[in-house]
Formats: C-alpha cells, structure tokens, sequence
C-alpha cells in the first residue's frame, strides 16, 4: 500500500512554535511529529510513502533520505516555485503515484484500520474515498453530507442540518481521479473533492477513532502531552 503525505504548508497558524523548522518537523518528545506518523504509517503496512514537501523541503529530506533506517521506502516531490494547493501537488507528484493510493496531511496523527479501507476502495469503481467521522458539530461544524455510502455534499462555509460528518483526515485515490486536476496551477483537496462529488465518484469509509493534529497551537499542545504521558505510541 502506498501513501502521500501533504508535507508542504507555511506552517502559519503554529508561529514561532515551528523554530523555523518546517511544521511536519515540530519536536514531539525529542522526534520530528512526522517520524511518529510515519511509525503509525509503517505499523499498518504503508511503507511506499511519497512526500509532496515544500517549504524548507531540505530539512525533511535531510533527516528522513531514503526511509531505509525508518523501515520505508521515501521518494520526494518538491515544490520548487510557486505553491500549487493540495491537490496540485499530488498532480505534480503523478510520476511517482501507483493505481491506489492514500491521502494524508503530514500534521495528523490518524489511527484506523487502513487495510480496511484499502480493501473497500478496491472493491470499487469509484474514484475517490474519504474517510469519515460521525462528529454532530462537536468538534467543529459538521460539512459533510454521506446518504447509501457516498458523500453527496461537501461544504465548509455553508454547512446544512442533514450534515453529520466531517473529513477524518485520509483519503483513498485511484491515479486516474488526477485527471479532474489541472495541471501546473494551484488546486485545492475541496475543489478536487466536489470534482468528484459532482460525478458520483466520492464514497464514504466510516471511522469511529478520533483524529489529532499539530497544525494548531493547541493541537500540537495536547497531542504532546498525550505523548508524554504514554497515551499515544
């Protein structure tokens, strides 16, 4: 099984919190979160990983190489010069995709059954799978809507009642779902997602953990003091 990771962000929102580093580098009890992620990753038989790296790409690269020591094997796609969102980024890493493939941010700490979800998309014809989270607008405002197993609406602005779930964090691609990307320009993971909304290729894959992210000051917060007290590997 195979997984990109959106390793590519500003990191803004974490300010001086990052040391400069890039933000999938933040210290974690002594580790980079992403080498935590990538442990979580390998224990679930994800060991082809691609990066789409590009703010202070050097210092991902510089530590993590080849995968070799880490268990994995890593390949990089950088960008260079301009951003290009997170779906333009997978596009620019096409070269290095297989038919299948998972979608994950390189802030997330995301525990589910993996193998399951693979098995499932591979089950079907469509073109995309999102994981889903039964959230009621506790975490955050419900904006997805999932009716017989597909999601049929996806707003983050203008949210309906009938809306249940929200986005877990990971998703499953087949190759051929890029050609709704265009290539070279930025392009967001929503913009892609109501692509494939809009031609009933989009299915739901439910979890019932719950996520963690470092991408906000609290997030990253909690999730170390989680860490450091043995709650999470």
């Amino acid at each position: 099984m195979q997984a990109v990771i959106l390793a590519g962000g500003l990191g803004t929102r974490l300010g001086d919190l990052t040391g400069g580093l890039p933000k999938p580098m933040v210290d974690v009890s002594g580790r980079p979160f992403l080498e935590l992620e990538l442990d979580l990753l390998r224990q679930h038989d994800l060991r082809d990983i691609v990066l789409c790296i590009g703010h202070r790409a050097e210092a991902i690269q510089d530590y993590f190489g080849d995968g070799s020591r880490f268990g994995l094997r890593l390949r990089y796609s950088v960008e260079e010069k301009a951003l290009l969102g997170t779906a333009g980024a997978v596009k620019a890493a096409e070269p290095l995709l297989e038919r299948d493939f998972f979608l994950i941010y390189a802030d997330s700490y995301l525990r589910m059954n993996y193998r399951s979800a693979y098995d499932r998309f591979r089950e079907s014809n469509r073109l995309g799978m999102m994981v889903v989270l039964r959230n009621d607008n506790e975490l955050e405002r419900s904006n997805l809507l999932v009716e017989d197993g597909a999601i049929t609406a996806y707003d983050k602005s203008g949210a309906t009642p009938d809306m249940h779930y929200i986005n877990f964090g990971v998703s499953l691609l087949r190759r051929e779902a890029l050609d709704l990307v265009p290539a070279g320009v930025a392009y967001s993971q929503e913009d892609w997602f109501q692509d494939l909304i809009r031609t009933e290729n989009l299915m739901a894959f439910e979890t019932f953990e719950r996520f963690y992210e470092i991408g906000s000051p609290a997030g990253l917060t909690d999730f170390r003091h989680l860490v450091a007290t043995g709650v999470l590997p």
